[in-house]
C-alpha cells in the first residue's frame, strides 16, 4: 500500500501543514507515492470559523495587509520559502482594510488549492467531508481513523490533528445557569462561535446580559444590530450615529476587566525595531527548562515578560520619542538591564528617565483598568466607560504613542517562545488577545454609537450572574456597588474552554480516555518540538501529532503577519519534515511478510496494520 498520512482538521492549520509538506517533499521525499487524507465536515481551507456560510457582515480582526498564510525570510525553519501574496494582494483590497470573513475563507481556499496543486503527481489528496471519531492502532504500526458513519476506518502512516476551536461541556457554573433557565422558561446561549449561535430567542427591546468583552461580543453585537437591520449615519460631530430598526434588544455587557479588548493600532509601523528578545529569549527559556522540579509561571516566567515586553516600550520610546526622556538610551539600557524586574531599582530609573506617567508601562494598570475605581449610579459608569473607549481608541491611532505597537512586538516574541514551555494556564493567552488581538477601531467607533443610542449599557468590571429568586438572572458589579440588573436572557460571550476532558469532540476525548495527556488547564500535551502527543508517561507518540488552540503548544493563530517569525509556521513546518522523514524511512524498509490467522479480525478485512 502507499503510504498514507491523515490529516484531521482541514482549515487554516490543516492548510498550512499542507503547504508545507508540498514545499518540502521534493528535498525529504521525492517522487514517491503518497496518499494525504484530509478530514473536516467543512470545507478546505476556511473550515468552520471561515466558511464562507456566515454573515458577510462579521470582519476579521486584522487588517488585510497583516494576514498571510505564506513563510518568509524571518521565518526560523528549515524548509525553504515559498512566499506568497498577503490576503491584502490577493484580493487587490487597501492594505488597511478589515475584510470579511466570507473573503479571508475565500482566500484560504485559494491557498489551499494552491498547496495542492504544488504537490508531486505521485502525491494524491483526498477530501473527506466527515467527523473523525476515534483513532486506533498500536504504536509502532498503522493507524485507524474511523469516521462517523462510515463502517472502514482510514489507514494511515501518520495522522496530524490540526484542529480548531471546538465546543465543549459546560463547567458547573454554567450548567446551573443553563439549567436554571429551563426550569423557568429563560433564555441561556452558551460559550460558542458566535456565527453558529440561534440568537433567535433574543427577543426584541428586552434586556440581554451578555458575559464577555471580547471578540465574540463584537460579533454578538453586529449581529443583533446591523444583522437586525440598524445602520449608521455620520453625525454632525463626525461621529458615528445608529439608527435603529426596532429589532435589537438591549445588551448589558461586563466581564472581569469591564472594557473591550483594546483597538487594533491603527498605524503601520516605521523607524527602528526594538532587538528582540533580549530578556526572553532561547537562553531563558533554556534555563527554565532545565531547572530541577519544574517552573511556576507567575514566579519564574512572568518577571522575565514584564521585563521583555518594557524593554520594547522603552527602546521606542528613547529612540523614536527622545525628547519626552531625560537620559541618553545607551545608559538607560545598561541600568535597565540590571535592574530586578518590579524592583524599586527599575522603578526609580523609569520614574527618573521618563517624566510623563503616561509615557510609563504599567502591565499591571493595563491588565485591570477599573481598579478600584466606584461609580455612583449606572449612568455615570455609561459616561465613564465611553471616555475610556473614546481614549483608547485615539491613543491606538496615534503615532506618538508608538511604544504601544513596540509592545505588540514584544508580545508577539513572547508568544512566540512561550510555546517551548509549554501549558502556562489561560490568564496569558487572554492577556495577550487583550492588548494584542483586539477588534478594529471602526467596531469600537460603532459600540459607542450604540452606547450612546442604549442599545449598549455597560455593567462593569468583575461582573457576577447568579440565578434571582424571581426566576431571572441577576448581574451586578462592585463598578456600581448596591446595583443589579436582571433579565430573562443570558449570553456567554466567549468561546468554549479548549479542555479535552470536556470537550464535545468525540476524537479528543477518546485519545484522552486511552492515555494521552493534558495540562493542568486541560489541553493536549505535545511535544513542543514537533507537535507529538504525549502520553501520561511523558512519551511521545511516533505515529500521532497535532497543532492548534487545544493543544499546551498553541501558537495564537493559524495566520500571521508577514514579517515576524509566526510561531505557527515554525511549528508547521517542524512538523511537515518529521512526518516526511518518517514516510521516507518506512518507504525504505523492506514490507513485512504476513502471518497467517485462523481467523481475521473484522479490521483485518480492511487492511495490514502496515
Amino acid at each position: 500500500m502507499n503510504a498514507s498520512l491523515v490529516i484531521v482538521g482541514a482549515g487554516p492549520r490543516g492548510t498550512g501543514v499542507l503547504e508545507r509538506l508540498a514545499a518540502n517533499l521534493p528535498e525529504l521525499y521525492g517522487d514517491r507515492p503518497l496518499d494525504i487524507h484530509l478530514v473536516d465536515p467543512h470545507p478546505p481551507g476556511g473550515g468552520r470559523i471561515w466558511r464562507h456560510d456566515q454573515s458577510p457582515l462579521l470582519w476579521m480582526n486584522s487588517m488585510a495587509e497583516d494576514v498571510t498564510m505564506f513563510t518568509d525570510e524571518t521565518v526560523e525553519q528549515a524548509g525553504p520559502v515559498r512566499p506568497g501574496p498577503t490576503l491584502a494582494e490577493w484580493t487587490g483590497a487597501d492594505g488597511q482594510a478589515f475584510l470579511s470573513r466570507q473573503r479571508q475563507g475565500a482566500y484560504l481556499r485559494w491557498v489551499y488549492e494552491r498547496s495542492v496543486a504544488a504537490l508531486p503527481p505521485a502525491v494524491t489528496v483526498h477530501e473527506h467531508r466527515g467527523t473523525a471519531v476515534r483513532v486506533s492502532g498500536s504504536r509502532d504500526g498503522r493507524q485507524r481513523v474511523w469516521l462517523a458513519g462510515r463502517p472502514a476506518p482510514l489507514l494511515a502512516d501518520l495522522v496530524v490533528l490540526t484542529l480548531g476551536h471546538l465546543d465543549a461541556e459546560l463547567p458547573p457554573e454554567q450548567a446551573e445557569l443553563a439549567e436554571f433557565a429551563v426550569r423557568h422558561g429563560l433564555t441561556y446561549l452558551p460559550p460558542a462561535f458566535t456565527a453558529d449561535s440561534d440568537l433567535s430567542a433574543l427577543r426584541p427591546g428586552e434586556p440581554v446580559l451578555v458575559r464577555g468583552f471580547g471578540l465574540a461580543f463584537i460579533d454578538l453585537m453586529v449581529l443583533l444590530t446591523e444583522g437586525r437591520g440598524g445602520t449608521y449615519t455620520t453625525g454632525a460631530d463626525g461621529r458615528p450615529v445608529y439608527r435603529p430598526s426596532g429589532r435589537e434588544p438591549v445588551l448589558y455587557v461586563g466581564s472581569r476587566r469591564g472594557v473591550p479588548y483594546h483597538s487594533k493600532i491603527g498605524y503601520p509601523p516605521s523607524g527602528e525595531r526594538p532587538p528582540l528578545p533580549r530578556f526572553f529569549g532561547p537562553a531563558q527559556v533554556d534555563e527554565l527548562l532545565a531547572r530541577p522540579g519544574g517552573i511556576n509561571f507567575r514566579r519564574d516566567v512572568w518577571p522575565l515578560i514584564d521585563k521583555e515586553l518594557g524593554f520594547a516600550h522603552y527602546h521606542r520610546l528613547f529612540t523614536a520619542h527622545a525628547d519626552r526622556t531625560r537620559m541618553a538610551w545607551p545608559d538607560f539600557e545598561e541600568k535597565y538591564a540590571a535592574a530586578d524586574p518590579g524592583s524599586a531599582a527599575l522603578q526609580a530609573l523609569v520614574g527618573a528617565a521618563v517624566p510623563d506617567p503616561a509615557d510609563r508601562l504599567d502591565l499591571a494598570a493595563l491588565d485591570h483598568p477599573l481598579a478600584g475605581l466606584r461609580h455612583p449610579d449606572a449612568e455615570a459608569l455609561q459616561e465613564g466607560l465611553r471616555g475610556y473607549i473614546e481614549a483608547d481608541l485615539a491613543r491606538r491611532h496615534d503615532p506618538a504613542h508608538s511604544p504601544d505597537l513596540a509592545v505588540f512586538l514584544g508580545l508577539l516574541s513572547v508568544y512566540g517562545q512561550l510555546i517551548r514551555l509549554g501549558d502556562r494556564g489561560p490568564w496569558w493567552h487572554g492577556f495577550f488577545s487583550y492588548l494584542a488581538s483586539g477588534p478594529p477601531g471602526p467596531r469600537l467607533r460603532q459600540l459607542l454609537a450604540l452606547s450612546r443610542a442604549g442599545v449598549v449599557r455597560f455593567l462593569g468590571a468583575d461582573t457576577t450572574v447568579t440565578a434571582d429568586p424571581r426566576g431571572l438572572f441577576r448581574a451586578e458589579s462592585p463598578s456600581v456597588p448596591g446595583e443589579s440588573v436582571t433579565a430573562r436572557a443570558l449570553v456567554e460571550a466567549r468561546l468554549p474552554e479548549p479542555t479535552v476532558a470536556h470537550t464535545r469532540d468525540a476524537l479528543l476525548r477518546s485519545l484522552y480516555a486511552e492515555g494521552a495527556a493534558a495540562t493542568p488547564a486541560g489541553l493536549l500535551a505535545v511535544d513542543p518540538a514537533d507537535g507529538r502527543i504525549l502520553d501520561r508517561a511523558g512519551l511521545p507518540h511516533p505515529r500521532r501529532f497535532a497543532l492548534g488552540p487545544h493543544t499546551d503548544a498553541r501558537a495564537g493563530g493559524a495566520f500571521s503577519r508577514p514579517g515576524t517569525n509566526a510561531p505557527a509556521f515554525r511549528q508547521n513546518d517542524a512538523t511537515a519534515r518529521v512526518l516526511l522523514t518518517f514516510l521516507r524511512d518506512r518507504a525504505a524498509r523492506p514490507a513485512p511478510v504476513p502471518t497467517p490467522r485462523t481467523a481475521p479480525t473484522p479490521e483485518d478485512t480492511h487492511a495490514a496494520d502496515h
